[in-house]
């Protein structure tokens, strides 16, 4: 039984095909496979992971690394711009980055200190380890600067002489640096790069090292004025900002939000003064050491004469006494005395303030008239006084150093702006979907609704007009009726239980009775093509 089951379904399939023509059923296969193709791009752009960038500005080595990686680990991949961007599955983006840091990628496209890891010291040269060591040092130099902002690139180049024999004097190192950026360097990221070069290398000095962008503008050329200048400016506007910003915070919070100008100019004086004075005090005197010195003479006279005789040998002396004629007394003392004594060093640094100039500009009131118009209103001079006196309090104002400040009221150009606060609503508000989610969703919509819109518009016409184009062949395809068979075949397809009734008998002859069930059947299936195919018949002359 299930033999001939099996057996009568198969020839029922191949009487149906065989009874589709060929026209047909080659349309109808290539309908079917074009929807088929159609469908499967749908499902494979919606089934496929949503990509995202992995990494981005690599360099061919890191990148030829890194698809290796993905390849040994069977993850899909995708390559931009000339294979300096990878992009990989949303859902594998960190777990990827995690596992390729730790395999020390990128690199970045340099060598670093990993050089040597695979070098062979004990046959390598003196030479080669300075070289060596040396490229090591620029690599990790280029890498330590392309982690800061706006750098996407850079190259770093040292120039470390040796002290010559015999020499006193040894050459300062120097290095140059070329740089590819995305917009423009601050002037604190360019000391910032200098001053991280000089303190990586021994007895590098900041003012050596040149920078160079891509474009081949010098952004340091390595000058101490240069230096020196441009922390003088750094200085000088983050003071000027950071006042401005207190000054104008107090003014709006008197005046209202964006409704006051505020312009500040400092003036800065950058030389350094050193200045030694002596001070003594006459008062205060410490005796240290004492010295006296006493000196006394007496002079006498005497009454005999002075002779040869008395003179000579045996002469007995005089007996008469001599009486003194002068006496001299001399005292003197000489005192050591510690004098206090303070000497006082001052070092006045450079960046100091000289004088604050404010300008401050505010806006008049506005207040609703009858009609409901804002009607501009001015300031009062006692109110502007008093917003003058928050100012030079704010800026510690000092008249003997000739600071200034002006307060004026005029009338903006601009209308006060009714503040609105755009908070996300709906399905935003309440799920707080990412741009890329939404334009996954977006994405899905829009292929659903071309694939109903190609359902619908190309396939469902298609096939209703290849299955009508058969239909009416078959039809024109039968031999001419006469008048009896056309009504009867009128009569049959006008219901299907009349097409039922039909003798088959009375139309013999003419057509076999499979061709008028068949007949019956299109009639039934499309009952305004078989009428007007019977009307032509009927209006066709007769042939005898």
């Amino acid at each position: 039984m299930n033999t001939e089951l099996w057996g009568s379904c198969l020839q029922g399939l191949v009487d149906f095909l065989k009874g589709l023509g060929a026209a047909r059923l080659m349309a109808m296969i290539a309908v079917t496979a074009a929807l088929i193709g159609f469908f499967a791009f749908v499902i494979m752009r919606v089934t496929t992971p949503q990509m995202t960038t992995l990494f981005t500005d690599l360099s061919m080595e890191d990148s030829s690394s890194i698809i290796k990686d993905l390849e040994r680990q069977g993850i899909q991949f995708e390559l931009r711009n000339d294979g300096s961007v990878i992009l990989v599955p949303k859902d594998k983006v960190t777990r990827l980055r995690m596992k390729l840091a730790e395999g020390g990628l990128p690199k970045g496209g340099g060598v670093g200190y990993e050089i040597f890891d695979k070098s062979d010291a004990l046959g390598t040269t003196s030479f080669v380890q300075n070289i060596n060591h040396l490229r090591a040092l620029e690599g990790e130099l280029a890498r330590t600067i392309r982690s800061i902002d706006r750098v996407q690139a850079a190259r770093v180049h040292l120039v470390l002489p040796e002290r010559p024999l015999f020499s006193r004097e040894t050459p300062e190192p120097s290095a140059s640096i070329v740089v590819r950026v995305r917009g423009t360097l601050d002037p604190a990221q360019i000391r910032a790069i200098r001053h991280l070069v000089a303190s990586a290398v021994n007895g590098l000095k900041p003012q050596r090292v040149s920078i160079v962008d891509e474009a081949g503008q010098l952004l340091a050329d390595g000058s101490v004025t240069d230096v020196d200048q441009a922390v003088g400016d750094e200085r000088r506007t983050a003071f000027e900002k950071r006042m401005r910003k207190q000054v104008e915070d107090i003014v709006s919070s008197v005046v209202g939000q964006g409704r006051a100008r505020v312009q500040l100019s400092a003036d800065f004086d950058y030389n350094r003064i050193t200045q030694t004075s002596d001070k003594y005090d006459p008062e205060g005197r410490v005796l240290r050491s004492s010295q006296t010195r006493e000196e006394q003479s007496a002079t006498t006279e005497s009454n005999g004469q002075v002779t040869v005789a008395n003179e000579l040998p045996g002469t007995p002396p005089n007996v008469n006494p001599q009486t003194p004629r002068d006496q001299s007394k001399k005292t003197e003392e000489t005192n050591n005395y510690e004098i206090s004594r303070t000497t006082k060093t001052e070092v006045t640094e450079a960046g100091r303030v000289n004088r604050i100039s404010v300008a401050v500009l505010v806006d008049g009131a506005y207040d609703k008239n009858e009609k409901g118009d804002l009607v501009y209103k001015e300031r009062s001079k006692e109110e502007l006084d008093r917003i003058a006196a928050l100012v030079r309090s704010a800026i510690g104002f000092d008249q003997k150093r000739g600071d200034q400040v002006e307060v004026v009221n005029l009338k903006f150009a601009e209308a006060p702006a009714v503040p609105q606060i755009n908070e996300p609503s709906g399905i935003l508000g309440m799920l707080q979907f990412t741009k890329d989610d939404v334009m996954y969703v977006i994405e899905l919509g829009v292929m659903m609704l071309l694939g109903l819109v190609v359902m619908f518009m190309v396939i469902r016409p298609l096939v209703k007009k290849i299955l009508a184009s058969e239909d009416v062949a078959a039809l024109t395809g039968l031999p001419a009726l006469t008048d009896e068979t056309a009504q009867a075949v009128a009569q049959a397809a006008s219901s299907q239980q009349t097409a039922h009734l039909i003798d088959v008998a009375q139309v013999q002859g003419q057509v076999h009775a499979q061709s008028v069930h068949r007949v019956g059947e299109l009639a039934d299936r499309n009952p305004g093509e078989a009428a007007a195919i019977i009307r032509q018949w009927l209006a066709e002359p007769q042939q005898n």
